[in-house]
């Protein structure tokens, strides 16, 4: 790899043959988690701009937004779910360290092992639950109060990103486990 990035090339060159190898190596949770984040922050941008004008034509034109808390609540619990993959996939929950701070190496190993597998098993719980109200609201056509927007469709934006958080964190679980060789000291 460095004999082709000796010869003279552009800084072009070099910087999308970097992009590309950084793309290669990246896995399928990887990507998906990531579409998932994207997807959050443009939720989010679209609740912001939403609350911008809902709050400017409430008080400088005297016109509400009909609907914008229930808009603003179903769209802050999607972004929440959707940014949950890439926070497993980076392990950036929180974690408090005060009783393992000072226990071996091969200890804590475990114990994220451990964490891995209970956020695996939380959050497959947590899909389950979202799938099984989805399928309920669309039996019993649930709605919300002023817009009639669908319950269903609230339920199903959390499902999918639960369920991928839990497949994230059952593969963290699984394969750092087994390639590492920590947990066998």
């Amino acid at each position: 790899m460095c004999s082709l990035l000796d010869q003279n090339k552009s800084p072009t060159f070099v910087f999308l043959f970097r992009i590309t190898t950084i793309m290669m190596f990246s896995t399928l949770l990887d990507r998906i988690a990531r579409f998932c984040s994207i997807l959050g922050g443009l939720v989010m941008t679209a609740l912001m701009l939403m609350t911008c004008y809902s709050l400017i034509s409430r008080n400088v034109f005297d016109s509400a937004l009909i609907g914008d808390f229930e808009l603003t609540g179903v769209g802050a619990g999607a972004a929440i779910a959707l940014f949950m993959p890439l926070c497993q996939l980076k392990h950036e929950n929180i974690i408090v360290d005060f009783f393992t701070a000072n226990r071996p190496e091969a200890f804590n190993f475990r114990l994220d092992r451990l964490g891995d597998l209970l956020m695996a098993v939380i959050f497959s719980l947590l899909s389950w639950r979202c799938t099984v109200s989805a399928i309920n609201a669309v039996e019993t056509m649930g709605a919300s109060m002023l817009l009639g927007f669908p319950d269903w469709i609230v339920f199903t934006s959390m499902a999918i990103p639960f369920g991928i958080t839990a497949l994230i964190a059952f593969n963290q679980a699984a394969a750092k486990f087994n390639a590492n060789d920590k947990a066998a000291s």
